[in-house]
């Protein structure tokens, strides 16, 4: 990357970029947010209560039979530390209306503002007005019309009536405007895709890649719509009245972009694609059927293609063809049985081995022993049977040394010429007493040569230790530990850069950085600059709290931007091309006293050249979180994340996503672990493979990734 672009970092100054204010509140610069999949795929064995899967000419859509609170969410699960609404985005719709739903009002979504408690009788008239004034003379002018309906809780929504497609939102002074378009003939039974794009200007609609129809209202869209406590309702407004009752395949949200030019012109422009739930993509192999009539998915469905397929009760019977492994395969109600199979390739990630361990394990280090082979370091809790390093044969790793460690919680592996070393996490093991004595340190090991083992070089004094992070800068060597806590309440203190003293050969205290709970530390360069990013994860009150990014100037880190995280655990830096990432681990969300919220987003953040800071790339969601880790495979880019814990078990699938460019990271492959505290990918011989560690059982699995 050339060092040119970085040059406005240091002619702007340093300074402190606080992405919890200004920087999110419209929620711009986000990918496509698609609400369909993100109601629909919580649990992909299943469709939700109130949601049937049906088919038209071979496609695919859901059907409501009621306004099941499945189908609706909270606002800030998808627009995460977003007050206001974008003040510029898209809508892109796929839907197909059947010609009776012309005949009354039905919401394709909402956006609504928390329930009040109020008296029953006026605000409920007042909404049923609204339904019966779309029938009235107020509706012979296209373009924006007033009603009634401030008065309910509607904040944003896409409505169908008797002649025209509504944009709803709350105007100036509270009152909810209608945006109309009458042109759109959209009940007539066929499938549709819809564009609707608001902007500072005016405001677009566009049908199957047609010509738009536009509107210049009198007034923009608001540029501070506060969507704080609201909810997202997918196909009706919370409410029986208004329930959508045709069949949608599409509904995505595009912040701060005109979403047409990235779906027009098509083949299909009556189906064209900006984002599908899996469930609802694939075609079927027959022919479609030319009448257009919508029929139960299970009778209809003949066989499904593509390289992942959920099996439930709800597919009973299915047929599916996965052209990877060239095999068919029928499902049964709780799996698929193979029918035909070339056995000749395997599952594209399998399990290679089981390896039980002397106790839980936080943490995994690979890495290279010159003339011994490929080894990894497992950070065990027990302090009796201490940690242990493996080395690597063909059928998988071997106990090779015992290390006497106190509730290890990392490892890391660091080079200083040709010497090899491993500096332990320990978080004290015995009383606490002793936790806050003799226990609280971690140790630098350095291997020899002569014994082939690793030996004690230096002893530490941390506190809690979460994590070590070795870089150099300018051919200096540093270490840098997280300091969790002193104690078992103070979590706002120092954490510690050492700088290695070629005169006394060991490693110096060289800089203090103050930290709320510190969790782990990611070293990266871009250019000619440096940075350290430190995953702050409690501060003793709230897991929201702010990590740091730092970045070294003259001889020291300064702060270069916050960004506000949940109990963040890890920060992974990556690059895809000249594009360069940072994603994060937020593990929970808690305040004081209040309930813990385990399934929330991990963001990846992307370096905005023109901006000097990281801004939001793309959310995913996550349940406790501990670890992210990049990796390649050919000209193929992957992120695995450690999903830990949901509130209730311990059991989670931790997901395998894959590199799609505009669609940002997609899951393709789901993996069950029981406690996942850590992911590490590494090679060996052509072969490529991950290994996780468990935190809750004495066991850790490699699998072994098969590439075609």
């Amino acid at each position: 990357m050339s060092s040119l672009i970085f040059v406005p970092f240091l002619l702007l100054g340093l300074r402190v970029i606080d992405t919890t204010t200004d920087t999110w509140r419209h929620c711009t610069d986000l990918l496509p947010l698609d609400l369909l999949s993100f109601v629909l795929e919580r649990d992909p064995s299943k469709l939700v209560p109130g949601v049937h899967m049906k088919q038209a000419g071979a496609v695919r859509g859901i059907h409501l039979s009621s306004p099941h609170t499945s189908m609706s969410f909270p606002s800030s699960e998808l627009l995460v530390n977003c007050d206001l609404f974008p003040k510029e985005f898209s809508i892109v719709v796929t839907l197909k209306v059947t010609p009776s739903a012309a005949k009354r009002n039905e919401y394709i979504f909402s956006l609504m503002e928390p329930k009040k408690v109020e008296k029953a009788g006026p605000v409920q008239k007042e909404e049923d007005n609204i339904e019966r004034e779309q029938h009235g003379e107020m509706e012979k002018k296209e373009g924006r019309v007033k009603s009634n309906e401030e008065h309910g809780r509607i904040i944003l929504g896409l409505r169908l009536s008797r002649k025209r497609l509504h944009f709803l939102f709350r105007g100036h002074g509270g009152v909810v405007e209608h945006w109309g378009f009458r042109g759109a003939r959209l009940a007539d039974n066929q499938w549709h895709t819809l564009v609707l794009v608001v902007d500072s200007r005016q405001v677009r609609l566009t049908v199957d890649c047609s010509l738009p129809l536009e509107i210049v209202p009198s007034r923009p869209f608001p540029t501070d719509l506060n969507i704080q406590g609201s909810r997202f309702h997918i196909g009706s407004r919370g409410r029986w009245k208004g329930l959508y009752s045709g069949l949608l395949r599409q509904l995505v949200l595009v912040p701060g972009s005109d979403a047409t030019h990235h779906i027009c012109p098509s083949s299909e422009p009556q189906l064209s694609v900006l984002s599908v739930p899996p469930l609802l993509s694939d075609l079927s192999v027959a022919g479609r059927d030319g009448d257009g009539h919508a029929t139960s998915y299970e009778t209809q469905e003949r066989v499904a293609v593509g390289l992942e397929q959920s099996c439930s009760e709800l597919l009973r019977g299915q047929l599916w063809f996965n052209p990877l492994r060239k095999g068919l395969y029928l499902c049964d109600g709780t799996a698929w049985i193979a029918v035909l199979e070339d056995h000749k390739r395997l599952d594209y990630v399998v399990e290679h081995q089981v390896l039980i361990t002397s106790s839980e394990t936080h943490d995994v280090e690979m890495f290279q022993v010159p003339g011994v082979g490929l080894m990894a370091a497992m950070a065990h809790r027990s302090t009796a049977s201490g940690s242990a390093v493996y080395l690597w044969s063909n059928t998988g790793f071997q106990l090779y040394q015992n290390i006497s460690t106190y509730g290890a919680l990392a490892w890391r592996h660091f080079n200083m010429g040709k010497k090899t070393y491993l500096v332990v996490s320990n978080s004290g093991g015995g009383s606490d007493k002793q936790r806050e004595s003799q226990m609280d340190f971690s140790v630098i090991y350095k291997w020899s040569k002569k014994r082939k083992r690793f030996v004690q070089f230096q002893t530490l004094q941390t506190h809690c230790a979460r994590d070590w992070e070795a870089f150099n800068i300018n051919q200096q060597a540093y270490l840098a530990v997280a300091n969790h806590r002193k104690g078992n309440n103070n979590h706002t203190i120092d954490s510690v850069i050492y700088k290695w003293d070629r005169s006394t050969k060991s490693f110096e205290v060289y800089q203090m950085l103050p930290t709320s709970g510190a969790y782990d530390w990611e070293f990266f360069t871009v250019g000619p600059y440096h940075f350290l990013v430190v995953a702050n994860a409690f501060d003793g009150v709230t897991t929201s709290v702010d990590s740091v990014i730092y970045v070294w100037v003259d001889g020291s880190f300064r702060v270069f931007q916050t960004i506000k995280t949940f109990c963040a655990t890890d920060w992974e830096m990556f690059q895809i091309g000249s594009r360069v990432f940072l994603v994060v681990a937020n593990g929970h969300r808690l305040h004081a006293n209040g309930p813990s919220q385990y399934a929330i987003n991990s963001t990846i953040y992307e370096l905005d050249m023109n901006g000097q800071l990281f801004v939001r790339f793309q959310d995913i969601m996550t349940y406790s979180a501990v670890d992210w880790e990049f990796f390649t495979l050919g000209e193929e880019y992957f992120l695995v994340v450690a999903n830990s814990f949901n509130g209730e078990s311990y059991s989670l699938n931790s997901i395998l996503y894959r590199w799609q460019g505009y669609e940002g990271f997609v899951p393709v492959h789901w993996l069950p672990t029981i406690g996942c505290s850590d992911w590490e990918f590494f090679s060996s011989k052509g072969e490529s493979y991950l290994i996780y560690s468990s935190a809750k059982v004495p066991l850790s699995k490699v699998f072994k990734l098969k590439i075609y």
